[in-house]
C-alpha cells in the first residue's frame, strides 16, 4: 500500500470521535496526525491523547500551529455548519482537501453508493448527513427503475447519540437532506424530517422512506432497493432492511395531494424501511447515524487516496 495519508479531524464531538476510531482500526490508507478541538477535557480529546494521536484544543488556529500540519493531506470538518465556512476557506488556502461532515453542503454533496467518483477533483465533499446517507441510496434506487415525482424521508435517531453540533444544526440538517434527496436522490421533489427520540433503553436508528413514483414494475423496484441495500452494507455492515418493499397503487379514484406539489398525484407509493446499527466504535450499537456518517467519510477519503493519490 505505500505510506499512509495523514488527516486530521476537527470536531471532538461523537461523529468525530468515531470517525478517528475508524480511521485508526479499520484504515490500510490513512493516518491519524491531528485530532483538534476546543475543549481540552472533552471525551474526545482524552481518548485522543491515550491513542497517541497528536492533539490540540486550540480549535483550527491550533492545527495551523502544529508542526505536522504541511503533512496533513485531508482534513474531515466534525463541527458545525456555521464553523464550516471560515474552516474551508483556511484549509484551501492552504491546499488540503476537505471532507465536510456537517450540513454547511459548500461543496458538492457525496453519497459514496451514487455519485462520488463524479466529485473526486472538488476540493471540498460534503457528507450531507446521517439521515441522507441512509435514505439517498434508496430514493436512487427506485429512480432506477421508474421516475419519482416526491420523495419524503423520516430519520429517527436516539437522543443519546445527537451530540451538541447535531442539535445545533437540526434546520441545516432539514434543509440539506431535502436538497440532496433531489440533487442527488434523483426525486422531482423532496422533504426530509428527523426524529431525536429520548426513548430508554436507546433504540437503533430508523429511517422511513415513501417515494411518490411512475407506475413500474414492483419486482423491478424491488430488486433495485435490494441491490442498492447491499451496496451500502459493503462500508456499513448494520445497514438493512426491516421488511419487504410496500407498495400501493394511487390511482385517480384515490390521488394524493402533497403540501407544495400542485395537483392531485397518483402513481405509485413505495415504502421503505430501514435500520441502521453501529459498529459501536464509540457510542453503542443504537447510534447508528454515527456510523453511516463516519463509514462514509471514511470510504470517501480512501477512494480519494486510491484515486488522486494526494500522498
Amino acid at each position: 500500500m505505500g505510506e499512509r495519508v495523514k488527516v486530521a479531524i476537527i470536531g471532538t464531538g461523537n461523529i468525530g470521535t468515531d470517525l478517528m476510531i475508524k480511521v485508526m482500526r479499520l484504515s490500510k490508507r490513512l493516518e491519524m496526525a491531528a485530532f483538534v478541538g476546543i475543549d481540552p477535557q472533552s471525551d474526545g480529546i482524552e481518548r485522543a491523547r491515550r491513542l497517541g494521536v497528536p492533539t490540540t484544543a486550540d480549535g483550527l488556529d491550533g492545527l495551523l500551529a502544529m508542526p505536522g500540519f504541511a503533512d496533513i493531506r485531508i482534513v474531515f470538518d466534525a463541527t458545525s455548519a456555521g464553523a464550516h465556512a471560515r474552516h474551508d476557506a483556511v484549509l484551501r488556502a492552504h491546499g488540503k482537501q476537505v471532507i465536510d461532515l456537517t450540513p454547511a453542503a459548500l461543496g458538492p454533496y457525496v453519497v459514496p453508493t451514487i455519485n462520488l467518483d463524479a466529485h473526486l477533483d472538488a476540493p471540498n465533499l460534503n457528507m450531507v448527513t446521517c439521515g441522507g446517507q441512509a435514505t439517498i441510496p434508496i430514493v436512487a434506487a427506485i429512480g432506477r427503475v421508474a421516475p419519482v415525482t416526491y420523495a419524503e424521508i423520516v430519520a429517527s435517531i436516539s437522543s443519546k447519540s445527537a451530540g451538541p453540533g447535531t442539535r445545533a444544526n437540526i434546520d441545516e440538517f432539514t434543509e440539506t437532506t431535502s436538497r440532496a434527496i433531489v440533487e442527488v436522490g434523483g426525486a422531482k421533489h423532496g422533504k426530509a424530517i428527523i426524529v431525536l427520540n429520548p426513548a430508554e433503553p436507546p433504540l437503533i436508528m430508523r429511517d422511513t422512506v415513501y417515494c411518490l413514483s411512475a407506475t413500474a414494475d414492483t419486482a423491478a423496484i424491488e430488486a433495485s432497493v435490494e441491490a442498492m441495500v447491499a451496496e451500502v452494507q459493503a462500508y456499513v455492515p448494520g445497514y438493512r432492511l426491516k421488511q419487504r418493499v410496500q407498495f400501493e397503487r394511487i390511482g385517480d379514484n384515490k390521488p394524493l395531494r402533497i403540501p407544495g406539489i400542485e395537483g392531485e398525484q397518483t402513481g405509485l407509493k413505495v415504502g421503505v424501511f430501514l435500520e441502521v446499527e453501529g459498529a459501536a466504535h464509540y457510542l453503542p450499537a443504537y447510534a447508528g447515524n454515527l456510523d453511516i456518517m463516519t463509514s462514509a467519510a471514511l470510504k470517501t477519503a480512501e477512494r480519494l487516496v486510491e484515486r488522486r493519490g494526494l500522498a
